[in-house]
């Protein structure tokens, strides 16, 4: 007999298993279709997590070769061995791409390796290594993410010219890398390569780094990076690459003067963005509905134009990021399953994992003055912080904006030691609607860099203590 499921996922990044998952706890037949190999989306295998392990192992070369002496600790002949580096990012990636096989197991998900097609409602065709086969099911999900964007002209080799797959695999330390692109994957991996030893520049077409994120967070953070290393080329327009024998010649137009400039490099990152991953579903015969920018139109319900096909994570408008993607998910099935399930997109924190790390959520300095919303604004600078003077890490600010009647939260920022983990508390007192006397009257441990945010609360409501 043909298994009839309730859920046909397409995709097996953060949205698609973690949907999975909570169909299958649900108590839905559920299965999940994946034509990568393994589990876990670009977010697991070449994104998030090999990006964050290359974050980690360089750092750790940069401490050792530039910081570990002022500890009292001195180490003589470092060197890196980056295949070992490479070996150890990979085991990473393995393990819990496994460990997605072994949840898939332990809720009684079915998971087939192969390329879904949607034949029409209700009908999935998947390509496998053993031929086709036919799913029919009552309701499907695509959560097919996004790939790497390029540039009018320029082509992705993998080779010379990398997207953030490429950049993440480099068998060799280049010796010049040009990164297009100031967003969050070039800095990361700009960072990674730059403690490793290349000269790292970073070319822009705005004029700041960090689109979307708060224009004084990003200042902040760009003269932090400075000092580690990245070189930031700002307001620029990539014309194209030219490939000689031994090196690329990147052309660029300088905005603000519309002259040429040139930058010679070994290896060049185009880190211009992501797009939906959507061709080969079979969208255009089904008409679903895209909009002007290629993401899948979708309902409150995450319901396609489609009845029955549903749309979630990077394929659909909405902050392209893993967590989103997650919540998108279990908001889905949930819906399916009829409960109450809702996303506030304005609650979704984002975090840059360089050194400094930043992060932020909710509106920026920026939204508000531009909305013409009034607000108070507290900050406070982790060098003021004594936990972030015990550590040496001291670069960087808290930031609240609020509201000046009753202290409602509008927006929190951070650039500095362990932002993406500080934000939560933020992220928290927003979902719940908690004022700054909220976090103001929470206990904060001492010495810790969570007293940071305690201060720039008290600093919107000029009660700062240790500024």
């Amino acid at each position: 007999m043909t298994t009839m499921y309730d859920i046909v996922i397409i995709g097996g990044g953060p949205g698609g298993y973690v949907a999975a998952i909570r169909a299958a706890q649900l108590g839905m037949k559920v299965v999940c279709v994946e034509g990568r190999g393994t589990l876990g989306g670009t977010c697991l295998n070449v994104g998030c997590i090999p990006s964050k392990a290359l974050l980690t192992s360089s750092e750790k070369y940069a401490d050792a070769v530039k910081h570990m002496a002022a500890h009292g600790i001195k180490i003589d002949g470092v060197s890196v061995d980056l295949d070992a580096m490479m070996a150890r990012k990979d085991k990473t990636v393995g393990d819990l791409t496994k460990g997605i096989e072994f949840l898939f197991k332990k809720n009684g998900v079915d998971y087939i390796q192969g390329w879904g097609r949607i034949i029409e409602a209700g009908r999935v065709r998947v390509t496998t290594t053993d031929g086709e086969q036919e799913l029919n099911c009552k309701n499907i999900i695509i959560a097919t993410g996004s790939e790497p964007s390029s540039l009018p002209g320029i082509e992705i080799d993998e080779e010379r010219i990398v997207s953030s797959t490429g950049a993440l695999a480099l068998k060799d330390v280049p010796a010049k890398m040009v990164v297009i692109g100031a967003g969050v994957i070039g800095l990361e991996l700009g960072q990674v390569w730059a403690r490793l030893g290349a000269e790292v520049k970073v070319v822009e077409y705005l004029d700041r780094i960090l689109p979307g994120m708060d224009s004084e967070i990003a200042k902040t953070a760009q003269r932090a990076l400075g000092k580690s290393g990245l070189k930031f080329t700002l307001g620029r327009k990539v014309l194209g690459i030219d490939k000689g024998d031994t090196s690329l010649t990147v052309r660029m137009e300088r905005l603000a003067k519309q002259t040429e400039e040139e930058l010679e490099a070994d290896i060049v990152l185009v880190a211009a963005g992501r797009r939906p991953f959507i061709d080969g579903l079979g969208l255009d015969d089904l008409s679903v509905q895209r909009d002007a920018r290629g993401f899948i139109a979708v309902d409150d319900h995450f319901q396609t134009s489609q009845p029955g096909i549903f749309a979630i994570g990077d394929c659909i408008p909405g902050p392209m990021l893993a967590h989103k993607a997650e919540e998108d998910g279990v908001a889905c099935v949930e819906m399916i399953a009829h409960q109450n399930a809702h996303v506030d997109y304005a609650k979704i924190p984002a975090v840059v994992y360089t050194a400094p790390e930043i992060a932020g959520v909710g509106k920026t300095e920026d939204d508000l003055i531009e909305a013409g919303i009034a607000y108070d604004k507290g900050t406070f600078a982790f060098r003021a912080n004594s936990r972030a003077r015990a550590t040496g890490e001291v670069d960087g600010m808290v930031k609240v904006l609020a509201d000046p009647h009753c202290g409602k939260i509008f927006g929190a920022h951070i650039v500095g030691p362990h932002a993406g983990d500080l934000i939560a508390e933020l992220v928290l007192a927003m979902t719940v609607n908690a004022t700054v006397r909220d976090v103001i009257r929470t206990c904060h441990a001492h010495p810790a860099l969570g007293e940071a945010i305690k201060e720039a609360c008290l600093d919107v409501l000029d009660r700062a203590v240790h500024a």
